[in-house]
C-alpha cells in the first residue's frame, strides 16, 4: 500500500510495495484472484468506465480492466520506479503496442531507437506507418542525430538501454532534455537494466517499459509487460489499449511474476556479478574476438554505465572468427547453459544472433547505421544471458564448448 511504502529502500519495496494482507485470512503472500467477474451494487456507479478518468479508482470489475492480484503487482513495479502508476500487460510487446498506440496517431512521428528489442523495431518500422505514423530510426546513442531528427509532429522517443541485442546505451538524461524541449514524451525499453540497476523515470524519462517474461520474473515461466510512469499518463494507457487492445495480463502470471520479484535484487546482484567474470573470461580467450558488456572497462561506454547503472546486468555478447561453426558447436557441447533464445531467466542461455540475418529479418540498416551496428556486433554476435548457476561451471562449460 503507498502510505505504507513511504521511505523504504528499493530492495524492500520489492517485498513490501503494493503488498495487501488478506483481510480474511491474514496470508503474507499476494492471493491469485482468478475470478473474471466482481459481485457489484446496484447503483454504486461501477458498471461502466464511461467518463471515468481512473479505472482503479472504480470497485473490481472485469478482470480485463482491473484485477486485485495484478493491481497488487502494478503497485509494487510503480515502487521500485519511483513513479505514481503502472498498467501491466500480457507481454512487454504489448506494453510497447499499447504506448504507441496511446500517444501516437494518424500525422504524428515517432523516433525510435534504430537498434532496439525485435518486436518493437518491427511494430514500429512495418505497422505503424500503415496507420499514418510517421517513423524516423535513430542511433540513440547519438544525443545529436536524436535532436536532429525532430520534426514539429513528434509527439514521442522510444529508446532502450542497454539496447537488444549489441548492448548500446542511451544516454537517458540527455535524450529527455531533447525531449522535453520539443514539447515530446520519451519511453525507455529499461528491460535488460532492470530497476535493480537503473531507473529512467529518476533521469527524466516520461515511461518505462518492462518486458516482465525476463530479468523481473526471473524463472521463465510466464509472460507479462509493464509501462510506468505519471498516472496522468498511466491511465491514458489503462482506459484505452488496457479496455479496448484485450492484452490484459492473467492473475496467475501476476502472481508469478511478484513471486519473481521478491528476490529480484539479490538475483540481479548475482548475475551481474557472474556477468562481469564471465566477460573478463571470455575477452582473454584466444577463440573470442570481441566482448562487449557495459561493466568492462572495453566497452566504449563504460563511463556512462558507470553514470547511469548501479549494476551492469546480466547480458553480454561475444564474437568468434566463424560465427556459423562455433554456433554448432555450442548447441551440441553445452551442458549447463542451453543454446535458446529468450534471456533474463535462472537458467544460462546463449545463442547467435547473425548481423546478415537480423538486418533481413528486423532492422534492415544500411550506411552509417549499418556500420555502427557492426562496431558492436561484426558479423554476428553470440547473446549470453547469464542464470543463477555457479560463475565456475559456467565459465568450464563454455570453455569446453567453445573448445570442442
Amino acid at each position: 500500500m503507498p502510505g505504507a511504502t513511504m521511505g523504504l529502500s528499493r530492495e524492500t519495496l520489492a517485498l513490501n510495495g503494493g503488498l495487501v494482507i488478506d483481510p480474511s485470512t491474514k496470508a503474507i503472500a499476494p492471493n491469485v484472484s482468478m475470478s473474471v467477474n466482481n459481485v457489484l451494487t446496484p447503483g454504486d456507479g461501477a458498471f461502466s468506465a464511461d467518463g471515468v478518468d481512473d479505472l482503479t479508482a472504480l470497485p473490481f470489475l472485469y478482470a480485463r480492466w482491473t484485477n486485485p492480484t495484478v493491481r497488487q503487482l502494478e503497485q509494487r513495479l510503480a515502487a521500485l520506479e519511483a513513479t505514481d502508476d503502472a498498467v501491466a500487460t500480457a507481454t512487454g510487446v504489448a506494453a510497447i503496442g499499447a504506448t504507441f498506440l496511446t500517444f501516437l496517431k494518424k500525422g504524428d512521428h515517432l523516433i525510435v531507437s534504430d537498434v532496439c528489442y525485435a518486436g518493437a523495431n518491427e511494430l514500429a518500422r512495418r505497422i505503424l506507418p500503415d496507420y499514418g505514423i510517421e517513423v524516423t530510426p535513430v542511433n540513440m546513442s547519438r544525443t545529436e542525430e536524436v535532436a536532429a531528427a525532430f520534426q514539429p509532429n513528434t509527439r514521442l522517443v522510444h529508446c532502450e538501454s542497454p539496447c537488444n541485442p549489441i548492448l548500446r546505451l542511451t544516454d537517458l538524461a540527455a535524450i529527455a532534455g531533447v525531449a522535453r524541449r520539443h514539447g515530446a514524451l520519451m519511453s525507455v525499453d529499461s528491460t535488460l537494466a532492470t530497476p535493480v540497476a537503473t531507473q529512467p523515470l529518476t533521469l527524466g524519462a516520461d515511461l518505462v517499459i518492462h518486458s516482465l517474461t525476463k530479468f523481473i520474473n526471473g524463472h521463465g515461466d510466464t509472460l507479462g509487460g509493464v509501462v510506468c510512469g505519471r498516472k496522468e499518463l498511466v491511465e491514458k494507457i489503462r482506459s484505452r489499449a488496457g479496455v479496448y487492445l484485450g492484452a490484459s495480463m492473467p492473475a496467475m502470471n501476476a502472481w508469478l511474476i511478484l513471486r519473481g520479484i521478491d528476490t529480484l535484487f539479490p538475483r540481479m546482484r548475482a548475475i551481474s556479478d557472474s556477468a562481469t567474470k564471465i566477460a573478463t573470461f571470455l575477452q582473454g580467450h584466444p577463440a573470442v574476438a570481441a566482448v562487449a558488456y557495459p561493466g568492462l572497462p572495453s566497452h566504449p561506454q563504460h563511463n556512462l554505465a558507470k553514470c547511469q547503472m548501479d549494476l551492469f546486468g546480466g547480458v553480454l555478447t561475444f564474437q568468434v572468427k566463424d560465427p556459423a561453426t562455433m554456433a554448432r558447436k555450442l548447441a551440441a557441447h553445452l551442458k549447463v547453459a542451453h543454446y535458446a533464445f529468450s534471456l533474463g531467466h535462472q537458467r544460462s542461455i546463449v545463442v547467435l544472433l547473425d548481423t546478415q540475418e537480423m538486418m533481413k529479418s528486423t532492422y534492415g540498416l544500411t550506411g552509417e547505421q549499418l556500420a555502427d551496428y557492426r562496431r558492436f556486433a561484426g558479423d554476428g554476435v553470440f547473446r549470453l544471458s547469464v542464470g543463477l548457476e555457479a560463475t565456475d561451471d559456467l565459465i568450464a562449460d563454455l570453455d569446453q564448448a567453445i573448445n570442442a
